[in-house]
């Protein structure tokens, strides 16, 4: 499925992919893909495992060539232009690869180097200290935990206009996690734009304006993340003021009992537009009703459902 382009014509983009296909030998991981990411925006990249995520993002630092399409980062083409586009962004592999013997800070040092030293490094001592991380300790040493803050570190020291994180907070406890969220937060809000993966649905809607849901590699949707949480699931609890008989409300077109405690109070899931449910309603004697939105988690899996 091609999304279809929220971005207004003439808005810079920081992000532009254009019928990306890639296979391995006979498994398709990416099907003609378009995707466009504004500048100075937070994205979220959402999809299990084995969806096509990691194997976009490297297609687009030019880490593997697509066998189609093109792709476009900040203006610049990634396969004609591959030490610009490097230069401009900064980017967290889902696995990082360093040297065992390094200390953190040797490693650390090590990528800067491979930048021309573009890196202040008290800045990276900031980074480091919001983390919990200790730069003398070796790298063969570090929990896994402690090798993703090494890589969160790498990518945003050098303060690249563009992110690209594959599972930012994979190994993380939630206090770390959070405080990794609010490092994107403030690295957006100095102007960089955030393009990052991952399954985990709270912290995509905590963070992300827009997001794309990616499935068997093809983009499913694009939206912002407050429209999709708002109009694909609806749940209500409804109290009534005497025992009424539901088969009507339950007999409308997207809506499904999902509970009932007696004749007086059940709970209703609704798929689509609620403006049918609420001229039903008006027929009965309704005490109060509670509306309760999804969240990514159920609105994703609504995609994955057979």
């Amino acid at each position: 499925m091609n999304a279809i382009s929220t971005v207004q014509p003439g808005q810079s983009l920081a992000i532009r992919i254009e019928g990306m296909t890639k296979s391995y030998g006979k498994v398709q991981a990416l099907r003609g893909i378009n995707l466009e990411v504004k500048r100075g925006e937070i994205f979220g990249f959402l999809g299990p495992n084995g969806a096509g995520k990691t194997t976009t993002i490297r297609c687009l630092l030019d880490m593997i060539r697509p066998d189609g399409g093109q792709a476009n980062l900040l203006g610049l083409d990634p396969q004609n232009q591959p030490v610009e586009v490097q230069t401009l962004t900064g980017y967290l592999p889902g696995e990082v690869q360093y040297f065992d013997n390094f200390t953190a800070e040797h490693q650390l040092r090590f990528f800067a180097d491979m930048r021309n030293g573009r890196t202040e490094w008290n800045h990276v001592r900031q980074l480091a200290e919001r983390l919990g991380l200790d730069l003398k300790h070796q790298i063969k040493n570090l929990s896994k935990g402690n090798k993703q803050k090494v890589g969160i570190v790498q990518a945003m020291m050098h303060r690249p206009d563009l992110l690209l994180l594959d599972e930012p907070t994979s190994g993380l406890d939630p206090l770390m996690q959070q405080e990794v969220l609010s490092m994107l937060r403030e690295a957006n809000s100095a102007g960089a734009t955030v393009f990052f993966s991952s399954h985990i649905m709270s912290e995509v809607e905590n963070v992300a304006s827009r997001v794309a849901i990616i499935r068997s590699g093809e983009i499913v949707e694009v939206a912002e993340t407050s429209h999709l949480t708002r109009r694909t699931l609806n749940r209500l609890t409804i109290r009534f003021k005497r025992p009424v008989d539901f088969t009507e409300i339950g007999s409308l077109p997207g809506v499904k009992i999902l509970s009932q405690t007696d004749q007086t109070s059940f709970t209703v899931q609704v798929t689509g537009d609620m403006e049918r449910l609420v001229q039903v309603l008006g027929r009965f004697p309704v005490l109060d009703l509670e509306t309760e939105r999804p969240g990514l988690e159920e609105i994703f899996l609504t995609y994955y459902k057979n």
